[in-house]
């Protein structure tokens, strides 16, 4: 499996240093947004076609450990 830092990406010269995808200038965060607004992570990736399924995926997958790490 990728590493985290293979799909997110912190550049001060990109949105100011916001972690985004990598290779993108969409925010981590805006997944989070997405899907605690109730809308699903196919919506996400249609509005956001630059973002792979596969690095949503490994980023939510990532976060969830380290929730669960912390327990």
């Amino acid at each position: 499996m990728a590493s985290l830092n293979s799909v997110i990406t912190r550049d001060p010269e990109v949105l100011g240093g916001t972690p985004v995808f990598r290779g993108t200038r969409v925010p981590f965060q805006a997944l989070l947004d997405y899907l605690e607004g109730g809308q699903t992570l196919d919506e996400f990736l249609d509005d956001f076609p630059t973002v792979t399924r596969e690095a949503a995926i490994h980023a939510l997958e990532h976060a969830k450990s380290l929730v669960l790490s912390e327990l």
